[in-house]
């Protein structure tokens, strides 16, 4: 414990889902620090990892402006969506978010049936981003609630995927079982010139037992006998796109089937790479990179005496790629300490331990039902941050005396 009280906080938290984004969980930590110690200067980065709220928090943190785009959502309907321009040294980046345009929010309970549901809004905003000019296009993967490959992604921007008689096979990922032909020849010419990365979990992949349609299927609502004639269908439509695209595939290096990022948001990531050449990364490699995104976490950490981070729940799915665990990599790694604060601490939170968060603090000080923690998490997670500066301060007062 160092025996000086900290001055100098990040607060680089993720969202608590159905509850507070990350802005509104990183302003309310900064509130109770300055509660505990009003002289404290809090630097404040909010983090998303490609899902819901990536664009609008990137253009707010880079100085940016979101452009609201009407676009099909992902069961057919018109849908009220958008994209981001950033600004500072990432402007002429535009960010895709797909779940603005085809995440499973979109799909009503009793229409999830990922079968049927498209990617075609996502490629109409992707559309959008080379009408406002975008020279790189950082497309975001997560929260999605289709499983179609990114077909409908590709017709949006003007290709044609067509059954064994010429004519276009239906929307959704059944119908890629389907799928005999890819005309790319009305494709938008914009493409060739804009660079586009993909911000994803790269352990998804795209066909087989670790494919999208098993692991993710059920979860969008797929029954066993459906999971099945997805992984089916997704499998027609992987050995399509590398007869057709084998070129692009072959220079990115990228097995379309079975390749790192090709699952990614229901095999989205497999027709960008393959259609668009888009590079399937991992999601903080783009998310975090200032070159991209305009977000120098490294150096934010850098100036800081503490690191604060925040999840919903904090358990053993943390270490797994979640904002807290890359938020305590990057801390371990300059040498400061990092503390995460939980909506609730659930089975296996202790191994966040092992990769460098030092302490975990549950913002729920008694019993409450989930609606009362909900309303109000905001001064819930304020609370919390205060108690425990209160806590570093006197430690830091405690380690003083005993040294002297």
């Amino acid at each position: 414990m160092p025996t000086v009280v900290p001055q100098s906080f990040l607060i680089a938290p993720s969202g608590f889902k159905e509850s507070l984004d990350s802005t509104e969980v990183a302003h309310a930590i900064a509130r109770g620090i300055r509660r505990a110690l009003p002289s404290a200067v809090t630097e404040v980065m909010p983090l998303v990892d490609g899902g819901e709220g990536t664009a609008v928090s990137l253009a707010e943190a880079t100085g940016g402006r979101v452009v609201p785009v009407r676009v099909t959502g992902p069961v057919g309907d018109p849908v009220d969506s958008h994209l981001a321009l950033l600004g500072g040294p990432a402007s002429g980046t535009a960010v895709v978010e797909m779940a603005a345009a085809a995440g499973l929010r979109l799909v009503p309970a009793d229409l999830r049936d990922p079968t049927s549901t498209t990617t075609y809004g996502v490629g109409e905003l992707v559309r959008a981003a080379l009408d406002e000019g975008a020279t790189r296009i950082l497309v975001g993967c997560g929260d999605s609630g289709t499983s179609d490959g990114g077909a409908g992604l590709v017709r949006a921007l003007g290709g044609r995927v067509l059954d064994a008689s010429g004519a276009e096979v239906p929307e959704g990922g059944a119908g890629l079982a389907e799928a005999a032909s890819l005309d790319l020849s009305g494709l938008d010419e914009r493409l060739a010139d804009v660079e586009i990365q993909v911000a994803c979990n790269i352990h998804n992949v795209l066909t087989g037992e670790r494919g999208v349609a098993r692991v993710f299927g059920p979860q969008k609502g797929a029954t066993p006998e459906q999971v099945e004639t997805l992984d089916a269908a997704l499998t027609q439509w992987a050995a399509l796109l590398a007869d057709t695209c084998g070129d692009t595939l072959d220079r990115l290096g990228l097995d379309v089937a079975t390749g790192p990022g090709t699952g990614a948001s229901g095999g989205l990531g497999a027709a960008l790479a393959a259609v668009c050449g888009a590079r399937l990364r991992p999601r903080f490699d783009v998310l975090l990179d200032e070159s991209l995104s305009g977000l120098d976490l490294d150096g934010a950490i850098a100036r800081a005496d503490v690191v604060f981070t925040a999840e919903g729940a904090v358990d053993f799915q943390t270490p797994r790629g979640k904002i807290p665990a890359e938020v305590a990599r990057r801390a371990g790694t300059a040498g400061r300490p990092c503390i995460a604060l939980a909506g609730s601490i659930g089975d296996g939170a202790s191994a966040v331990h092992d990769i460098g968060i030092g302490a975990v603090v549950g913002i729920i000080p008694l019993p409450m039902d989930l609606e009362r923690a909900v309303t109000e998490a905001s001064e819930l997670v304020a609370d919390a941050a205060e108690r425990t500066v209160r806590l570093l301060v006197m430690g830091a007062g405690f380690a003083g005396a005993r040294a002297s």
